[in-house]
């Protein structure tokens, strides 16, 4: 084969290289993408800082910033707005706002368990969910709420609900008989208080029918429409960067105290030790050492179906318009 041949034969495969890389240049140099996350700085987050810190997104070809979240930060004001690209959700809350007509898509389910507990002292009398009858019980609001809410009315309890903000003091101090907590969270604070396990009665609604995961992945299906590569990229990265913390947990662990630090907010080692685990545990659940993206069909349809029986939403929108499939760890 002559060799002018050979050259204009490798023309098109040189232009599409390049084209790809400085494609990826002026993304990182000219549109930084934006991250909210729904909560303040813990290593409920790590592996997104670690992706930051260790220049993950950036070998993805992703300019990354990550808005700090927490109580006076809205999520879905962020990405509804264009202030953000991609943010955080619970599954619950998600499906909500989609049935309420915002257009968000999940193009992650990180969780593959709900991490959601009603938490008793076994002083108080509580051992099984009849005697919660006539408790006061401690709900969070918002995406808190909803399967507690359907934990009661399964099990047909006539209990009085305190609405509380946020923390465990009222609990603590006996102003609620049972309050909810995150397992990777709240009930190690209160172990760290002085109870041990065996004092406590803990209702994990994974246990009773409400195995709804919770932390996700979502942009608006127009971000998607717009430049799904940008998406796949971020997602793997983003896997990346848990595959790291969780291989090297005290640098993951020292990258957040350094964020939370940044932010001001108060550090425990141990405590976000303790919720790494956890999250390793929610994200790779029963040993698994396969990541998986993949929202399944019977989680989304769990969560529709309890917003409907509360009364929070009349209908959902279809599974196929709620969830896209991105990257290789979308496999069923």
């Amino acid at each position: 084969m002559p060799l002018k041949t050979k050259q204009n034969l490798l023309i098109p495969i040189v232009w599409f290289c390049c084209s790809f890389l400085l494609n990826a240049q002026s993304f990182t140099v000219n549109k930084p993408i934006k991250l909210v996350l729904h909560w303040v700085p813990q290593a409920q987050f790590a592996g997104y800082y670690v992706a930051l810190e260790k220049g993950i997104y950036q070998k993805f070809g992703l300019d990354l910033r990550i808005i700090t979240g927490g109580p006076n930060v809205s999520v879905n004001d962020c990405v509804t707005s264009g202030r953000a690209e991609f943010g955080t959700y619970f599954l619950l809350n998600a499906t909500k706002l989609a049935a309420q007509g915002i257009p968000l898509i999940n193009i992650a389910q990180l969780s593959r368990r709900s991490a959601l507990i009603l938490v008793a002292k076994k002083s108080s009398g509580i051992l099984k969910p009849d005697d919660l009858n006539d408790r006061k019980i401690g709900l969070y609001q918002e995406e808190f709420s909803d399967i507690p809410l359907a934990f009661i009315k399964n099990n047909s309890l006539d209990v009085n609900i305190i609405p509380i903000a946020t923390g465990i003091h009222i609990f603590l101090h006996g102003g609620t008989d049972v309050t909810n907590v995150m397992w990777y969270n709240e009930y190690h604070t209160i172990l760290n208080c002085g109870y041990n396990p065996d004092e406590l009665t803990t209702f994990y609604m994974s246990d009773y029918g409400f195995n709804v995961p919770e932390d996700g992945i979502y942009c608006l299906r127009s971000t998607y429409d717009a430049n799904p590569e940008v998406c796949k990229r971020f997602v793997e990265a983003t896997m990346e960067g848990w595959r790291y913390a969780f291989d090297h947990p005290v640098e993951a662990l020292n990258i957040v105290i350094g964020e939370m630090k940044e932010a001001h907010i108060p550090a425990n080692l141990a405590h976000q030790q303790w919720m790494l685990a956890r999250m390793q545990d929610i994200i790779l659940p029963n040993g698994q050492t396969e990541f998986t993206t993949y929202l399944t069909p019977d989680a989304y349809e769990m969560s529709g179906k309890i917003l409907i029986e509360n009364g929070s939403v009349k209908t959902v929108t279809s599974f196929e318009n709620f969830y896209v499939p991105v990257g290789k760890y979308a496999e069923k």
